[in-house]
């Protein structure tokens, strides 16, 4: 009995070092988004434990999200919640003996509940890899080590929103004072005609 335990134990270590070997973190983050003068760097060791870099991996669902391994809060689909600015992080990831390769990842720090991240499926990397894709949600705590690193303790305004906005207002009441005129004019217009 104790023999097959042991057999199966080895292969199931033998089948699952591969796959370990294979999930590595990324070595560098860049984010830029609303509200940065210039892109957050965070740098250090992204396999996971208490670093900057490390929480953010795993903690906003980068493992999950560029393996596919059942990771720390994803998520089946996009979440129905007000997700706030969107941020974009680069991850850089060494590959061992291939080049460091590079994914994109979008993250929602100030979205309610905690912060959201999403990365499509299908970024190559490692030139034959391809990420597995997908959301997560991340704990609120994760919004604390993304401000220490130099994001806004708020979300910024959506100046772009408002701006789209005063546009639409200002056009609108642009085309209602040109009907108003015209309506004005041939109102007019008929006016002496008849007289």
């Amino acid at each position: 009995m104790n023999r097959l335990f042991l057999l199966v134990a080895a292969l199931g270590a033998a089948l699952l070092f591969p796959a370990l070997a294979l999930a590595k973190g990324p070595d560098r983050a860049t984010i830029t988004g609303p509200g940065l003068e210039r892109p957050v760097v965070i740098e250090g060791d992204g396999e996971g434990g208490t670093s900057a870099l490390g929480v953010l991996a795993t903690q906003g669902g980068f493992f999950a999200q560029m393996y596919g391994a059942t990771g720390y809060g994803a998520l089946p689909g996009r979440p129905k919640l007000k997700l706030g600015p969107r941020y974009k992080v680069v991850y850089r990831v060494p590959g061992g003996e291939a080049e460091a390769s590079t994914v994109q990842q979008d993250l929602y720090p100030y979205a309610a509940r905690g912060p959201v991240s999403y990365m499509a499926s299908g970024q190559v990397f490692w030139g034959t890899q391809r990420t597995a894709g997908g959301w997560a949600r991340g704990p609120r705590a994760l919004n604390a080590i993304l401000v220490q690193a130099g994001l806004p303790r708020r979300a910024p305004a959506n100046r772009a929103g408002h701006a789209h906005k005063l546009g639409v207002a200002l056009g609108a009441g642009a085309g209602v004072a040109v009907a108003a005129g015209a309506l004005a004019l041939l109102y007019r217009r008929r006016r002496h005609s008849s007289a």
